[in-house]
């Protein structure tokens, strides 16, 4: 049973039922109408960030990937990747409605219903590699994340379609693919900053590691 508004949940027992073995998640909470969020959710005051040392979003490198191969923008992505660790990438092979479409996949498949969400959780799922889930390890965390997410792990396109939901399958490959081109690029020019200008096959799949794509859902 759901708790009322005026039976908010006071223990995290009654949490996780509701939250975890049900599979509601944090979606379902958030459209409970409970007049205050769970302690469970509530950052300590220490732990808050503190808005006065947020980075202004303009300082962010941003590099026009039109023309990746242009020296400048090689040099732009090696010294914000050496200074920064991270940088945003504008113009680049993922078409926009890939990943509009994606969006809009990952709004469908956390609208499904709680009982078949909850079949790809880690009590239900049948594979490792696909994992419905949500942020609860309060042994480890001193507030939970505000956030439910699917995770797909590829190991093959035989894998995608026989594992990974049906709503959203599709639509997560086809980003997949379009943004190994992207991936394939910026690992050229990285490659290319530490003086080694031919990457064989074999080292290049090494490189690029593994493909897991993350769908998160942020409730109001």
């Amino acid at each position: 049973m759901a708790p009322t508004l005026a039976d908010p949940f006071h223990d995290s027992s009654a949490l996780r039922e509701f939250v975890i073995n049900q599979g509601n998640g944090v979606k379902g909470l958030s459209e409970l109408g409970l007049t205050a969020l769970p302690k469970q959710y509530i950052q300590p005051l220490e732990e808050r960030t503190c808005m006065s040392n947020i980075v202004p979003l303009e300082s962010i490198p941003i590099i026009d990937m039109s023309n990746w191969e242009d020296p400048q923008v090689a040099k732009s992505i090696c010294d914000a990747a050496s200074k920064w660790g991270f940088f945003q990438i504008v113009n680049h092979d993922v078409p926009i409605e890939v990943l509009e479409n994606v969006k809009d996949a990952t709004y469908k498949f956390f609208r499904l219903p709680a009982e078949v969400k909850n079949k790809y959780s880690k009590e239900h799922s049948s594979s490792n590699n696909v994992r419905f889930g949500t942020s609860f390890t309060p042994q480890a965390e001193k507030a939970l994340e505000w956030k439910d997410y699917l995770s797909l792990f590829y190991v093959s396109e035989e894998e995608a379609y026989a594992l990974w939901p049906s709503i959203c399958r599709e639509q997560v490959l086809d980003y997949m693919k379009k943004s190994e081109v992207v991936i394939k690029q910026l690992l050229q020019v990285l490659m290319k900053g530490l003086n080694v200008n031919e990457v064989d096959e074999t080292k290049e799949s090494l490189l690029m590691g593994s493909m897991r794509t993350n769908l998160n859902y942020y409730p109001k």
